[in-house]
């Protein structure tokens, strides 16, 4: 199948990497040409404009930053809705807003395209090992078309429902994160400050009912002060208060979110904004000094 992938970043790359290794052509557009290198040197094909990439796809993948990214990329003059084929899949991967991809997908439609909102979970590991998770919105007749792509770079792979649902699933889980890994900072700072070792701590813990994703991988970076990205703290931010915005448009309360978003927010108003999530043990360190 004939793809254009637009956006390669940390999690991007890897995931048009998969494609072209299930066989598929890729197209790509970047707004930094220089993180497309390697993809290149590999078979892609890189083009400085949108219209020009996507003009020929079968399907088009984005997996760019912010709503206002996606706003852009899909509804500007120049933009994939003015320049895909009729017929094509649109497929947004990134992570957004459930309302704004509602609007993006009833006017794709409108103009015979076949939008699914498919945003991921799994970081930059399940990224290159194509073990992501993956929650799509839209028409099931669409999300069986795309499935094989998916398949590419996922390995538990959810319909959710219509337009918006795959944003609203993965709202859930970045809920569900939160509150892991400001509880797994909190173990790992408890244990720091009442003398154990942390790592024979971690061990301890890991395997039990405290057991889970966000201790084993991000929990051993804690340990090391490995802030490298797995994903940003400042894509994190974006995220929560997305899912914060959906609550009180909805009006229920979310008190743990609530929380871990202003300790989100304060490390990214101190130039934190590009290190990874663990990265947060770092306040808990800094308020005890």
């Amino acid at each position: 199948m004939n793809i254009s992938f637009i956006g390669i970043g940390v999690m991007g790359e890897s995931m048009a990497r998969n494609l072209m290794k299930n066989g598929h052509t890729l197209s790509l557009y970047t707004r930094t040409a220089a993180k497309a290198h390697k993809l290149v040197t590999e078979g892609a094909i890189l083009y400085d404009n949108i219209k020009d990439c996507v003009q020929n796809a079968d399907a088009v993948i984005t997996m760019v930053g912010f709503p206002k990214d996606v706003e852009e990329v899909y509804l500007s003059p120049s933009g994939i809705l003015k320049s895909a084929k009729e017929g094509a899949l649109l497929i947004d991967m990134t992570t957004t807003s459930p309302s704004l991809w509602a609007e993006i997908a009833k006017k794709a439609r409108g103009k015979g395209f076949r939008p699914l909102d498919a945003p991921v979970s799994g970081g930059d590991t399940g990224a290159k090992e194509g073990t992501l998770s993956i929650m799509v919105g839209g028409e099931q007749a669409d999300f069986e078309a795309a499935y094989p792509l998916f398949e590419c770079m996922g390995k538990r792979i959810v319909y959710a429902g219509k337009d918006g649902s795959g944003q609203h699933t993965k709202m859930a889980n970045q809920i569900a994160i939160a509150g892991a890994v400001s509880g797994v900072a909190e173990a790992i700072r408890y244990s720091e400050k009442t003398g154990l070792d942390p790592q024979v701590t971690l061990d301890a813990i890991s395997q039990g009912a405290a057991g889970s994703w966000q201790m084993s991988y991000n929990g051993a970076k804690m340990i090391s002060n490995d802030w490298a990205p797995g994903f940003f703290i400042k894509h994190f931010v974006k995220d929560l208060t997305i899912a914060l915005d959906e609550s009180r448009n909805r009006e229920f309360k979310l008190p743990v979110l609530k929380r871990v978003l202003k300790l989100y927010q304060n490390l990214a108003s101190h130039g934190k904004g590009d290190l990874g999530t663990q990265a947060l043990i770092e306040l808990y360190r800094e308020q005890d000094q």
